[in-house]
């Protein structure tokens, strides 16, 4: 087989790729908002958030949520496209969702700390964080609602009920992001709840359809 025929062969098997052009209008759109930004935009803001300590340490999960969303998606890539849909779907529908919100609410967080007590290399990547990522365009948290999405999409997974520690240690993992986002003063917890009511939303409107057509038809063969 040539190298012709084989680029063919890819295609044809992982056709559902296309998927992945939802891309082109979020980063696009993502980007517009990050330099667009309003004077007037709303303060996310709760008194918890003050009782909440700033802990540095969390910068790691926080950063592994990148690695964490793109390894699920590409097991599911590679391995299960009706699970892949499923979760694409899920997950591109909360992501547009936040867009939406964020174009017609802009919202930003005025919780980040101006020094720091400690100075350690945790710091200073919270520092390149900063410098890096605006306190705009928070609610909800893409990180808590991305990391409840994947392990959705996981807890679904038939193929991944069959290994407890895959499952346990990315449950573990997305609880550590999600408290990441508090600690290190990237969201309120006004984002946060919010981003489990938007997971736990789409999960009945993705998930539960297909999870009664399944019960219905073991009922109808039980007899």
């Amino acid at each position: 087989m040539n190298t012709t025929n084989k680029l063919f062969a890819f295609l044809k098997k992982y056709k559902h790729a296309w998927v992945f052009l939802y891309f082109f209008i979020y980063m696009p759109w993502f980007i517009y908002l990050e330099k667009n930004i309003p004077s007037g935009y709303n303060i996310i803001h709760s008194a918890i958030d003050d009782k909440i300590p700033f802990i540095e340490y969390f910068i790691v999960p926080y950063l592994l949520w990148f690695v964490f969303i793109a390894a699920v998606l590409l097991y599911f890539f590679f391995t299960d496209v009706s699970g892949f849909y499923k979760l694409t779907t899920l997950l591109f529908t909360g992501m547009t969702i936040f867009l939406l919100i964020s174009t017609f609410f802009p919202n930003g967080l005025a919780l980040r700390p101006t020094s720091f007590v400690r100075d350690n290399i945790f710091v200073d990547m919270v520092k390149v964080l900063y410098a890096t990522d605006t306190s705009t365009n928070v609610f909800p948290s893409l990180h808590v609602f991305n990391s409840l999405g994947v392990c959705i999409g996981i807890a679904h997974s038939d193929a991944l009920k069959k290994h407890n520690l895959v499952r346990y240690a990315s449950y573990i993992l997305a609880v550590l992001i999600i408290l990441a986002t508090m600690f290190l003063k990237q969201h309120s917890i006004i984002d946060v709840v919010f981003g489990f009511i938007m997971a736990y939303g789409l999960n009945i409107l993705v998930y539960a359809p297909a999870t009664k057509k399944q019960t219905v038809f073991s009922k109808q063969t039980s007899f």
